[in-house]
């Protein structure tokens, strides 16, 4: 009798059960990832950031001390939506059709099925992939039959009973559980994957009005979702696969409205109250990853998607009382100055992460997909993740240079600012945001066209060196425009823009 074909099967049978399990095997090596956002929190108002804060944030300060703080860190853009989209693509994102600004509730998709996003990434190298909270990049809202496509009287035009197109379940979330865009922005109802839970029939108002559901409240917002992102984490406790849980928190972002556990707790007003009430939601993540033994095993980051808000000041003026969200930085929310997008970021991840420690590298949100590939070691597609480099060199304490040679800067009006080394140049005369001088008003005073400061002596930004420093203007101008005529900041091929990206934006201000 032949043995041969028997012995070839068991052969075969053994070498696929051996690759299973080391697969199997590399899966259970990788760690969780979590990534927790706040939504308009300053960097001041992390006590372990700004010790001269007047609001207490012990769940943040406990995971700096058990990880690493970095304290150049910064997001893309000086507003949410361009600064979650490169979160999520590892693209800088004027890249993408928003050159300026930000959506609403019901604008299309921002990111292009054809991007690859961070999710995407890791359900494809085995993670099971969550998001929960505030998504904010355009959904395909469904249309009831005849009506036009037109915004003008949008909630009437929909159909909340049929499904949601092209939202995060299409972009590599195998779960979502949320609300579209901002607390302040219609539709106020919950999302679960594709579907709204319940049917907006009223109308409420949190700073704009719009169509709700009759049983959501802003109030209850934040703890509903940091119920949910608990759920899941105990969810993932038996699984083999990790799992990569991106909570996007709508907090401190208007409008302000902490819960009564909450409410005075801060004796700092009621944006006090509501940013200890954001502390307590990542003081529940680390507690349910405590309580079901996953915490050996995640990486946990915490970061804002922007700066403080200045609006908040009008009613409620922290400032007034001494407690400065922007810490010493020039500008807030909105604006090119380091006060529109220089924020608090800490990661732990035990065994790996050196407890207590500080990182002073600029780095940037966009660098969190390259970051997961180094994790992981599965390398990008050559056409993913253009401008994010990776961050575990420094997560791990063996970096031996900076993470990524420059970074850029976006402003709410458009306006552009790119750093290397200690030097940042900002193309626009003013703020390119909400902050005096605006731009319009300082080119009409005469100030310079752009602005050069030296990070290392004048992090407020009060000395504009441009006069005594072209060549240094002239460098860092010509890799700005390499950066947006290659379609990429990392090395490789140059890729193309979705739409034609102009850095001097001239005709905002000289009209």
């Amino acid at each position: 009798m032949n043995k041969l074909p028997l012995i070839l099967a068991i052969c075969c049978v053994m070498c696929d059960s051996g690759n299973t399990c080391v697969a199997q095997q590399k899966l259970e090596n990788r760690p969780n990832i979590i990534f927790i956002l706040a939504d308009d929190l300053g960097y001041g108002d992390v006590k372990c950031f700004n010790p001269q804060g007047k609001i207490a944030t012990p769940h943040i300060d406990r995971l700096a001390s058990k990880g690493v703080k970095f304290t150049n860190a910064h997001s893309s853009s000086a507003v949410c939506t361009p600064s979650r989209y490169s979160i999520l693509t590892g693209r800088y994102p004027w890249r993408s059709t928003l050159q300026s600004g930000v959506l609403y509730g019901y604008n299309k998709p921002l990111i292009s099925p054809e991007h690859l996003t961070v999710a995407s990434f890791l359900k494809q190298n085995g993670y099971n992939t969550n998001c929960v909270g505030k998504w904010h990049l355009g959904l395909d809202w469904p249309l009831i039959a005849n009506a036009d496509i037109g915004m003008d009287n949008i909630e009437k035009k929909i159909d909340f009973t049929a499904k949601i197109a092209n939202g995060p379940n299409t972009r590599g979330f195998d779960y979502f559980y949320g609300i579209s865009a901002s607390l302040d922005m219609p539709p106020f109802v919950y999302i679960e994957n594709d579907h709204t839970v319940g049917i907006p029939t009223v109308t409420k108002t949190w700073v704009r009005p719009g169509i709700a559901e009759k049983e959501f409240e802003a109030v209850d917002v934040l703890p509903m979702l940091t119920s949910k992102a608990s759920d899941i984490i105990v969810s993932q406790a038996n699984e083999k696969n990790p799992f990569f849980l991106y909570f996007a928190l709508p907090s401190p972002h208007t409008p302000v409205v902490p819960s009564k556990a909450f409410d005075g707790k801060s004796k700092l007003t009621q944006y006090g109250d509501f940013v200890m009430e954001t502390d307590w939601a990542v003081g529940q993540v680390l507690h349910t990853l405590d309580s079901i033994g996953l915490t050996e095993n995640t990486l946990i980051i915490f970061t804002s998607d922007n700066g403080f808000a200045p609006y908040v000041l009008n009613t409620m003026n922290v400032e007034a009382l001494g407690h400065f969200p922007s810490a010493n930085f020039r500008g807030y929310k909105a604006d090119i100055w380091e006060g529109g997008h220089h924020i608090p970021f800490v990661a732990s991840w035990p065994g790996k992460i050196k407890p207590g420690t500080q990182n002073s590298d600029v780095i940037s949100l966009t660098d969190f997909m390259a970051t997961c590939s180094a994790i992981i070691n599965v390398p990008l597609p050559a056409d993913a993740a253009e401008d994010s480099f990776s961050l575990l060199p420094d997560l791990l304490g063996k970096a031996t240079k900076p993470a990524r040679p420059a970074i850029v800067f976006h402003s709410i009006d458009g306006n552009f600012s790119i750093q290397e080394g200690n030097w940042k140049l900002i193309f626009c005369p003013g703020s390119g945001g909400w902050a005096s001088p605006k731009n319009k008003p300082a080119f009409d005073m005469g100030l310079p066209a752009v602005q050069l400061y030296d990070m290392t002596t004048d992090t407020s930004e009060k000395k504009n060196l441009v006069a005594a420093q072209p060549a240094v203007v002239e460098r860092l101008t010509q890799l700005m425009e390499k950066y947006v005529a290659e379609g990429r900041s990392t090395p490789g091929k140059p890729l193309r823009n979705e739409v034609p990206v102009d850095i001097w934006k001239d005709k905002i201000y000289m009209k």
